[in-house]
């Protein structure tokens, strides 16, 4: 403890403002995961890396610094963090999910704004965050308008890049987007010193669709009934992915997928056979964001799915691994990148056939509709979404929350009314 000490003080973190963090997530972590009964024991690498969320996984940062390589943040999975590794840095996921890091954010972002955003600045401008303190390079996107002027404030406490996402799906956005991907491969060959080849990027490209097609198998197994695994544990998992070590975190949520498929040939589950099956969808779930997961899963229901950033749109399409050549990669990657149906795009109907697929893959009862406080892309997109799951005659509802447990009684009593009407 003395060492990671003294290695959060060099980072320049809030010790004191750290340490009142800290305290809170062992308590909250040993309500919503270690209480589960029959957990997959492979779980048990990622009960470690939140119990060592701000150590082992910096220390690695820390010293791949100390040898002269880079960190890079990115707060979206548009970041093709292929090119980041190909390049010869680091790339960590950096959306805040925490209610400690608002009033914060709010010292320069106003009140009504998303808690995702006001909580990401908060977690640089408390210097309670070891991975934005590792950083070098901050990789923003314009996915929403909050975010795009966030960047701006930002910018002003640290080194800020800015990926400009087309917000159409036409040939020429995906022309402006392929543009934008070789712009990015530049900056980080300014930022690291080293040479993107086609080598190196290819072997990026490889290592990282191994790792969408891990996570997939764990979806998969999820389609079974009893469900293997709980949605908490695979949310923690999807979680973890964003900042774990590529190959070690492909090699362990291998291990829970494996778990998994073996109590599904012996048909054990760690829900009952039958209990209502919830697919989530809308915004992202940041880590410690565990609340609507636990709300439902502990009302007897048990969430198989999530068509979100944290879901399925992290790890669905694979990047062409035949291209040759680097302007064929930088293709290759602008089009799989694209095809992520985001809700600041417009029009979006490849969204709502995810949707309808998913429920259908994963054999879902109903939807809940996860939306953020002031996010306005999926609360206005909830429309169209609510209406094609009617017309399905698919029971949706819409929970609008944010990172607070101010509402969690409200969220409970909504949860197991919508849960009662299922069965």
């Amino acid at each position: 403890m003395t060492d990671y000490r003294k290695m959060w003080s060099d980072l320049g973190m809030d010790l004191e403002k750290h340490d009142r963090l800290t305290s809170a997530l062992p308590l909250v972590y040993e309500e919503v995961y270690l209480q589960q009964k029959d957990r997959p024991q492979a779980m048990e690498y990622f009960d470690l890396v939140v119990a060592e969320i701000h150590s082992l996984r910096i220390a690695e940062l820390v010293e791949h610094r100390r040898r002269g390589g880079k960190v890079c943040g990115a707060f979206c999975v548009f970041v093709p963090v292929e090119i980041v590794r190909a390049a010869g840095a680091i790339a960590v996921g950096l959306c805040g999910g925490s209610q400690f890091w608002i009033p914060d954010g709010e010292k320069v972002l106003p009140r009504n704004l998303c808690p995702l955003i006001k909580a990401s600045l908060g977690a640089r401008l408390s210097g309670t965050c070891p991975y934005f303190q590792s950083c070098d390079l901050l990789i923003g996107e314009t996915t929403c308008d909050g975010k795009k002027k966030a960047w701006e404030v930002l910018g002003e406490f640290a080194p800020v890049y800015v990926m400009d996402l087309p917000q159409m799906k036409r040939p020429q956005d995906l022309a402006a987007w392929r543009k934008e991907i070789e712009l990015f491969l530049a900056r980080m060959e300014e930022l690291t010193g080293c040479r993107v080849t086609p080598e190196r990027l290819a072997e990026e490209i490889r290592l990282q669709n191994r790792l969408r097609r891990a996570l997939e198998r764990l979806y998969r197994a999820r389609k079974a009934d009893p469900v293997p695994v709980s949605g908490k544990d695979v949310l923690l998992v999807t979680q973890v992915s964003f900042y774990d070590d590529p190959s070690r975190f492909i090699e362990k949520t291998e291990a829970v997928a494996a778990e998994a498929e073996e109590r599904i040939a012996s048909g054990r589950g760690v829900f009952p056979s039958g209990a209502p099956r919830i697919l989530v969808t809308g915004t992202p779930m940041a880590i410690p964001n565990w609340k609507l997961h636990h709300i439902i899963e502990t009302a007897g229901a048990v969430v198989v799915c999530e068509e979100t950033c944290t879901g399925t749109r992290f790890f669905e399409h694979q990047v062409d691994e035949s291209r040759q050549t680097l302007e064929e990669q930088l293709q290759a990657l602008a089009e799989r990148y694209l095809k992520i149906n985001c809700s600041c795009f417009t029009p979006n109907p490849g969204r709502i056939d995810d949707i309808l697929r998913l429920v259908e893959e994963y054999r879902a009862d109903g939807v809940i509709y996860y939306n953020l406080q002031f996010c306005h892309g999926y609360a206005v997109e909830y429309y169209a979404v609510e209406k094609a799951l009617k017309a399905r005659g698919i029971p949706v509802m819409k929970v609008e929350t944010d990172y607070s447990e101010e509402d969690a009684g409200q969220l409970r009593t909504r949860v197991e009314a919508f849960l009662e009407m299922l069965r």
